[in-house]
């Protein structure tokens, strides 16, 4: 006959809670990369190109606070290998040295440097520009005039950078929505412009078409 194990009482309580914890964090994971699958699905960047971008940042950030440290501001981000600088930086040859640095990092392709010579941005500021950022993504699923996936959207000090590979129309839709949301001082493209007519613009197909049956 077999003995019944109990399991005491506050066992369970100090088990229980964790096991939920790691069954809520393998959802998380399950939603954050069907999301992930999703928006790379749309992408207009090959996965090489997504890949880099990823690489870019992080040597380029890592290259930037290993020779500033805590001296300046500064924010990379990369969108098929075009790289955008923002941030502050105390001189203008701080300015021009991190333009360097970014510039030398492996497959980068160009590199608009918009850093400002100003005092390091305060915390309030930083929140205001993640809530702007927030605000403007809202407005364009609202708008529904162009996919939003399409478009990277970087506010610095309220000023809203678009970065994507898109259409003029798709452009200007973005433009329009950005530069009249609430708290937006200045919008500035950073685009990569394609034509409709063109295999990196063309709508992806949800489902790749069947081979003809011959005879028919």
């Amino acid at each position: 006959m077999m003995n019944k194990i109990r399991i005491p009482s506050i066992l369970l309580l100090l088990v229980l809670p964790l096991l939920a914890l790691s069954l809520q964090g393998c959802v998380e994971m399950a939603v954050v990369g069907a999301g992930a699958a999703a928006m790379s699905a749309v992408d207009r960047r090959t996965t090489g190109a997504q890949v880099d971008d990823e690489g870019i940042e992080l040597r380029a950030t890592n290259r930037v606070s290993e020779r500033f440290g805590d001296r300046v501001h500064v924010n990379i981000t990369s969108f098929n290998r075009s790289v955008l600088v923002t941030g502050e930086v105390p001189d203008e040859k701080a300015k021009a040295e991190i333009g360097k640095i970014v510039t030398g990092t492996p497959n980068v392709r160009s590199v608009t440097n918009d850093l400002q010579v100003a005092g390091g941005s305060s915390f309030s500021s930083r929140a205001s520009d993640a809530t702007i950022t927030g605000k403007v993504k809202a407005r364009f699923l609202d708008a529904n005039r162009f996919n939003t996936l399409l478009v990277k959207v970087v506010t610095e000090a309220s000023v809203v950078y678009l970065m994507g590979i898109v259409t003029e129309s798709e452009a200007a839709a973005a433009v329009e929505v950005a530069r009249t949301t609430g708290g937006v001082r200045k919008v500035v493209k950073v685009f990569e412009y394609c034509k409709p007519a063109d295999a990196i613009c063309a709508p992806s197909k949800a489902k790749a078409e069947e081979p003809k049956k011959s005879g028919s």
